[in-house]
């Protein structure tokens, strides 16, 4: 093509104005961003990705499914202890006696209830991206407030209604006894099938 050719087929372009060309670097970022998305996020990090996406972060309905109504009183240093069907009993035995690595922690102390509620929500989201399976929870044992271990009672509550949780014990004395509680969370799919694949496709032997 000679160059009266190539003048006469760009004779109809017209350059990118300003809101043209934010449009295509927004979305070149968009691409670069799905492209970048690692396979764990930090809460921060998840929202630096949301952003860069243009995903709204702040829906209409609260996505916290933990209740703030009123729930099953338990007493200050009540021991808890519960599992669910499945996993087996050496499993629960080792997380009571505090054997497993604490892979992250919360503390609840000088929380009101819709405090904790917000911290326990954000706290299970960052073990998720993070693929935490040991974690503790301070939730104190409040024998001096107006209604004994309310914030106790409500952690338990709490546990029930999150999916991933399958077991949790009141933490040993070092720990904070039962001021504080151990939860196991099941595995990920991904470790799930790693462990699936180290074991011959066996049953798994840490029951989650």
């Amino acid at each position: 093509m000679d160059d009266d050719d190539f003048l006469s087929a760009m004779s109809d372009v017209e350059p990118l104005d300003a809101r043209q060309r934010k449009r295509a670097k927004h979305q070149e970022a968009q691409l670069e961003a799905r492209r970048e998305m690692p396979r764990e996020l930090s809460l921060t990090q998840l929202e630096r990705r949301y952003a860069a996406l243009g995903i709204n972060r702040t829906p209409d309905v609260d996505p916290n499914p933990l209740t703030l109504g009123d729930v099953a009183q338990v007493a200050p240093r009540d021991v808890l202890e519960w599992k669910k069907d499945g996993v087996q009993n050496a499993v629960f035995s080792r997380l009571k006696l505090g054997h497993y690595p604490v892979e992250g922690s919360l503390d609840l102390h000088r929380l009101s209830v819709r405090e904790a509620r917000e911290a326990v929500y954000k706290f299970f989201r960052l073990a998720e991206a993070r693929r935490w399976r040991t974690l503790l929870i301070a939730h104190g044992r409040g024998e001096q407030s107006a209604i004994p271990a309310r914030l106790k009672s409500y952690v338990v509550h709490w546990l029930s209604q999150i999916p991933d949780v399958i077991a949790y014990a009141s933490a040993d004395r070092r720990q904070g006894g039962t001021g504080a509680v151990l939860v196991l969370l099941r595995k990920s799919a991904a470790a799930r099938e790693e462990n699936r694949e180290s074991f011959g496709k066996k049953s798994d032997p840490d029951g989650g």
